[in-house]
């Protein structure tokens, strides 16, 4: 994939960038970047694979997945959405974590729209009300998500609805009710986001989905099976480097290293004979087939770097910094 630069030269119907056409929008055509923000694994990354209608952004049932500022993208006849999927917005525990948190405060100052995503199946909490505060300081207009209604059951249905109605109608915020995982109601949200946005360019090709090159998806499905298969033993010290990408005409070679902080951790990534790698080696190469469509060897390298997450120099060396 191509990395497009905003700038670019236009001719005639088409506008150029690197090389890759970007065809001038209609009369009447709408454009903008939402900040889809919420507390970690309140589903945002699924919900961004589901509105582009492809899997770009890792999703796991460990909190905070996301690391990296991605941004997906929907283009219809009427629109051109760049979702920018953020960090959970947390308490940071080590330099990592400020980092990604930041992160996830400046997209909300960056964007035209802000989707605050929360988790219905749960009453509104402290986290939830302390990105309320964060999100009201911005000028940027503001709906209130109200994600895994699928999971909503009996009388507590109306008591969570309630919390969270009494929190948008503090700052007058839309609500919209949605199923990131079955796609109920996501209709209805685009709608809404639409309304929100000005006129505007195609500032991508209409056929991408996102802006990030694939080595850095790829990175990225070997990084989520590693948090599947391992759960709490390698939670957030892991980050994976492609080293290497090598394409033929029958098959796509990739060499990639897994990083750790200590030596215990690399014991439970290789596993007894080589049997745990091979299992997330595996299922990274599933996963990465799909991306590319084609047959695809993964070969893995775990190696070990001490205290990675509290290095800003290691952390900007492995493609984690605070963006401008």
């Amino acid at each position: 994939m191509v990395e497009l630069q905003v700038n670019s030269i236009e001719n005639d119907m088409y506008s150029f960038s690197g090389e890759v056409a970007i065809p001038q929008a209609p009369p009447e055509f709408k454009s903008g970047f939402i900040g889809i923000i919420g507390r970690p694994n309140v589903g945002k990354s699924t919900l961004m694979n589901q509105l582009v209608g492809q899997k770009i952004a890792i999703t796991s049932p460990v909190a905070q997945t996301t690391r990296n500022r991605l941004r997906g993208i929907l283009t219809t006849p009427q629109a051109q959405l760049i979702f920018v999927d953020t960090p959970g917005i947390h308490k940071p525990h080590h330099q990592l974590g400020e980092v990604l948190v930041q992160n996830a405060k400046i997209a909300i100052e960056s964007v035209d729209v802000v989707l605050f995503v929360v988790d219905a199946s749960t009453a509104c909490g402290n986290g939830d009300t302390y990105i309320a505060d964060l999100v009201s300081r911005s000028q940027t207009p503001v709906i209130l998500g109200l994600n895994k209604i699928d999971q909503q059951s009996g009388d507590s249905a109306e008591e969570i609805n309630t919390s969270y109605t009494r929190l948008a109608e503090l700052h007058q915020w839309q609500t919209v009710k949605f199923s990131a995982q079955n796609g109920q109601g996501l209709t209805q949200l685009q709608e809404q986001l639409i309304s929100k946005l000005d006129p505007g360019p195609y500032y991508y090709p209409p056929d991408f989905v996102t802006d990030q090159p694939e080595r850095f998806i790829m990175g990225e499905l070997i990084r989520e099976q590693i948090l599947l298969l391992t759960r709490e033993e390698i939670p957030h010290s892991v980050a994976v480097a492609i080293e290497k990408v090598e394409e033929t005409p029958t098959i796509t070679r990739v060499i990639a290293t897994i990083n750790v902080e200590r030596d215990s951790q690399k014991g439970i990534l290789i596993g007894k004979g080589g049997t745990m790698l091979k299992s997330i080696g595996s299922a990274a190469r599933e996963q990465i087939q799909k991306l590319i469509a084609g047959k695809v060897y993964l070969e893995l390298f775990v190696k070990v770097q001490p205290k990675w997450r509290q290095s800003r120099i290691r952390l900007a060396e492995l493609g984690y910094r605070v963006e401008e």
